[in-house]
């Protein structure tokens, strides 16, 4: 059987947290007024770094705008989506590789090993953004997570839920399957080869013969 990968965004995707991320970035515009009202959606999939260098860094409030994400994230609690540990796990007994590709740095990911202890280990590869140099939508991310996994990008599936994380999916090659619920199906469907509502709803042995056949 050919080489093949199963590739996750994290946040909307996996962990629910999109909401509280709302939140959050409402909060930080609050606080560091940008020229976008709608700042928390229009930043969603995009690396911190890509944010500051974007909307803060000709204001010089790129260290205030990094230290108030982190104090803020650190009261977010995050859980597993509906049926999403449930789907790794049997990707985990049918010994299919994974990855974890994910706009989050490695002070968000010290968070969720406090939270979600046992995710990190679920996965093969873990590419976050501390591994790229160009953010979502640029594909880098999952053509890495590829590479490590040992596949084609064509042979791998990209779940993902934001509209900068579903062009990059789609730029990489991979099959992509959007999670709606952080945006409506409507708007991501057109970079998709398949959108659900959750895990829940997935044809697992469907999706994975896409994938072999």
């Amino acid at each position: 059987m050919k080489s093949i990968g199963v590739l996750f965004d994290l946040d909307g995707v996996l962990i629910d947290s999109e909401s509280e991320y709302t939140k959050v970035w409402s909060e930080v515009n609050r606080r560091f007024p940008s020229q976008y009202p709608d700042l928390a959606y229009r930043i969603k999939g995009m690396t911190l770094d890509n944010i500051i260098a974007t909307h803060y860094a000709a204001a010089g409030l790129g260290d205030s705008v990094r230290a108030t994400l982190h104090e803020l994230e650190a009261q977010m609690s995050y859980k597993w989506l509906p049926g999403a540990k449930e789907f790794v796990e049997w990707l985990i007994a049918m010994d299919i590789p994974r990855a974890l590709v994910t706009s989050s740095d490695n002070k968000k990911m010290e968070h969720l090993r406090e939270e979600i202890p046992e995710l990190e280990g679920m996965m093969t590869e873990l590419v976050t953004a501390d591994r790229i140099t160009r953010s979502k939508p640029d594909p880098e991310g999952y053509i890495l997570a590829a590479n490590l996994l040992g596949a084609d990008p064509k042979n791998c599936v990209v779940f993902e839920d934001s509209l900068q994380g579903v062009k990059a999916g789609r730029a990489s090659g991979a099959y992509v399957t959007g999670i709606a619920g952080t945006l409506p199906a409507s708007v991501i469907e057109p970079y998709c080869d398949m959108v659900v509502n959750n895990f829940e709803e997935l044809d697992r042995d469907a999706l994975i013969a896409k994938l072999t056949r």
